[in-house]
């Protein structure tokens, strides 16, 4: 029996994600196993939880051990706050200035790398008695945002002794954690800067998700995405720890139509599949604008009844087709095309050949997410 929530989404479609709160819960218990127990644990909730909802995760995120959330866009952070999320909340990535009273206000913290970010700050805390909470991003070979490390000694003692704003750590993010050599440049570049600091009450982080996993940097905090959702980002060969990870996201559709196809008749646009013997074919409501790309026409499977079927034809807007073969099946059958276990979002990756952290964010566009445990 399945305890089910629901967001507050339409739901008049007979297609739809699930996203499992138990496997979330026990991966992020499986994350902290490998994770020293003085460092402070961030979850990152950026692009809606990645595609899966982050207000939805945040609680049960909180009572399995996490410490605080990275989000995008301050819009991110009020989502969280307006759900009544009280634990710290990050953005990871840079903000407009004409954001960051809004930060301020409802208490969270942001990206700062310049002058004008400080001379912002300055203005907020003068015309409203807010002081805004800031980390600074230090730019250590990923060429994204961040001050150079260079020059983030200086610019970090102009912060530390900015008494508008309250400064809360210092971070960096890595460019290629799969890659040792590559890794050990941007470490020596942080550890040049983290040397020369007073750390003294901040927060202190380098490790994304492959980071936590094989690295031990000097940090007091880890981010972690991806793996949250029971998947894996690249990683070096020699790693630390690997936790068991289970698929959090799933993709289910019912079936609204099976009819028979002939012998050499076409299925879908551009007949890009003939049948070669009387086929039964069965339709269901998902579609490239629901996030499955049309590039998976013809190479993907699903599950009814417990038996895999093949999917036929081009993969259209809404809809797609499957051969039932001698599978028994009936319109209003559920059929599963993502699971935590054989259909996972990694084989529809290797497929695109993109990553899964892609396919996550796509299954967001229309389709309505149910919450099981």
């Amino acid at each position: 029996m399945k305890n089910v929530r629901q967001a507050n989404i339409n739901i008049r479609k007979d297609a739809w994600v699930e996203i499992n709160l138990e496997s979330l819960a026990q991966n992020i218990i499986e994350i902290k196993k490998g994770i020293p127990k003085d460092k402070k644990f961030l979850a990152i909730v950026k692009a809606d939880a990645y595609g899966h909802g982050s207000t939805m995760l945040a609680q049960t995120m909180l009572a399995s051990g996490v410490d605080a959330f990275g989000v995008s866009s301050v819009d991110e952070g009020l989502d969280l706050r307006a759900v009544k999320i009280k634990a710290p909340i990050l953005v990871v990535g840079a903000i407009p200035l004409w954001a960051i009273e809004a930060a301020a206000r409802y208490d969270i913290a942001f990206s700062i790398f310049n002058e004008e970010h400080l001379n912002a700050c300055k203005d907020v805390f003068e015309r409203t008695g807010f002081k805004p909470k800031v980390h600074v991003k230090i730019d250590t070979g990923m060429n994204r945002i961040g001050v150079r490390s260079e020059d983030a000694v200086e610019y970090i003692e102009k912060v530390r002794n900015a008494d508008y704003l309250t400064f809360e750590g210092v971070f960096t993010h890595l460019a290629s954690a799969e890659e040792p050599d590559e890794t050990q440049k941007q470490v020596e570049r942080w550890n040049s800067v983290i040397d020369n600091i007073d750390t003294t009450g901040l927060l202190i982080h380098i490790q994304n998700t492959a980071g936590t996993f094989a690295y031990d940097f000097k940090s007091n905090m880890v981010r972690v995405g991806i793996s949250l959702y029971g998947m894996y980002p690249d990683l070096p060969e020699k790693i630390n720890y690997k936790p068991k990870l289970k698929q959090v996201m799933g993709l289910k559709g019912r079936i609204t139509n099976i009819h028979e196809v002939k012998q050499g008749e076409g299925v879908s646009y551009c007949h890009k599949f003939v049948a070669y013997e009387p086929a039964r074919v069965a339709t269901i409501p998902i579609g490239y604008a629901d996030g499955v790309s049309r590039k998976l026409s013809n190479k993907i499977f699903a599950l009814v009844n417990g038996q895999k079927i093949r999917q036929i034809g081009n993969i259209t807007m809404d809809q797609m087709m499957f051969d039932l073969g001698d599978v028994e099946a009936k319109e209003g059958d559920v059929v599963t095309l993502l699971d935590d276990k054989e259909l996972s979002l990694d084989s529809w990756a290797e497929i695109l050949d993109t990553i899964n952290y892609e396919l996550t964010c796509r299954l967001k566009v229309r389709l309505p997410r149910i919450y099981v445990r």
